[in-house]
């Protein structure tokens, strides 16, 4: 875990390497250290200089006084909750959630007395509700049908019960929202995503105040789900570009929205840039860009990775957020654990794909994603 008490800047600089000189903070390769030089780490399960280095550049990007990194975004998840929590603890989250986060809180987090409470979807109920909860759970953009969550109303309505806001803001990043200036308390991050950006590291990061972040971190030292230096070094390198990659896949993301909408066989397109968004208000408000991620319908008959494979540009996986653009099939990938009812109740069908939108030329995309429909 990091103290920091900046103000977010960009760039970010690394520290440099005090006995070399080197530019890129080093990968710092190794399971534990010389004693008693090394006190300070000693073992890299709880402590690592690279990570370490990592968490000082994420709680600058948060703005917030400490953060501490973990080997996935679920981790980051799993490992702030339980820190959280305790048995008879309110939570509230939406069911508009990733479904292995919203399965964690409504199936684990039971089993051991926590009261899950899951509103209505919208930002309405989640505020009336919010006032109750000793913790709430949000996605500020949600996954995968980017309603937009006000985080501000929703901090001042938990915090008005001294309860707790954690806010997941991968799809946001903090370039397009500070969740933390807004309220939340602990600001939990898919380095996975955008942030690193290249598909090619699975990590994550809670961002805080001292207090909880202590907390947090101890507790992902108890439980090992902690990050690998390699993967520190090459978040750190994502991070480099990150204002400059996120400003580019907003103005893209927002052309193809607005685009595909006018497109024969391309139906119900989600976007928080687009002017009949639900949240159109709370996203002009809050958000200083609308994101990465364009969720949409076509019309399909049989496997949906048929009508994926016709692009040459876009690629069918299960992720999002890196350079190249990805395209996912929510019900039976990001979202295959729901049930059909529930999977219904959030508006994904067999039709429902999302689109995470890389940096390639907005034209190209446009042409690729016509093969779905043609």
């Amino acid at each position: 875990m990091v103290l920091i008490s900046r103000k977010i800047e960009f760039p970010i600089k690394e520290s440099v390497d005090p006995n070399t000189g080197s530019l890129s903070f080093p990968i710092h390769q190794t399971s534990a250290f010389l004693m008693p030089e090394g006190e300070k780490f000693r073992y890299s399960r709880e402590s690592n200089p690279t990570v370490e280095e990592l968490a000082r550049i994420i709680a600058i990007l948060e703005n917030t006084e400490a953060a501490t990194c973990f080997a996935s975004g679920m981790g980051a998840i799993s490992t702030t909750m339980l820190a959280l929590c305790r048995p008879g603890s309110k939570v509230l989250v939406h069911k508009d959630t990733f479904a292995r986060t919203y399965r964690f809180i409504t199936e684990f987090l039971v089993k051991w007395g926590v009261k899950a409470i899951v509103p209505e979807l919208g930002n309405e109920a989640f505020v009336r509700e919010a006032e109750n909860a000793d913790i709430v759970f949000l996605e500020s953009l949600t996954n995968p049908i980017l309603r937009v969550y006000d985080v501000q109303a929703i901090s001042k309505a938990v915090h008005s019960n001294n309860g707790l806001l954690v806010v997941d803001e991968t799809f946001a990043t903090p370039i397009n929202q500070c969740a933390s200036d807004l309220g939340a308390d602990v600001v939990v991050q898919s380095l996975s995503k955008f942030i690193s950006g290249h598909n090619d590291v699975i990590g994550g990061s809670a961002a805080g105040k001292k207090i909880l972040v202590e907390k947090i971190d101890n507790f992902r030292r108890t439980l090992g789900t902690t990050m690998d230096p390699n993967t520190a070094f090459l978040t750190l390198r994502g991070i480099k570009t990150l204002k400059t990659r996120i400003i580019q896949i907003n103005r893209t993301a927002l052309e193809i929205a607005e685009t595909i909408g006018k497109i024969n066989g391309f139906s119900s397109v989600r976007y928080p840039g687009l002017v009949n968004h639900p949240d159109r208000e709370i996203a002009l408000r809050n958000l200083k860009g609308f994101g990465g991620v364009v969720t949409f319908d076509i019309k399909i008959q049989g496997d949906p990775l048929e009508a994926m494979k016709r692009m040459s540009i876009i690629t069918p996986a299960n992720t999002l957020g890196g350079v190249n653009s990805t395209i996912s099939h929510p019900s039976t990938m990001s979202h295959r654990s729901l049930s059909a009812e529930e999977k219904k109740s959030l508006g994904i069908s067999h039709e429902t794909f999302r689109l995470s939108v890389g940096l390639e030329d907005p034209e190209d995309l446009i042409n690729d994603l016509k093969k779905m429909v043609s």
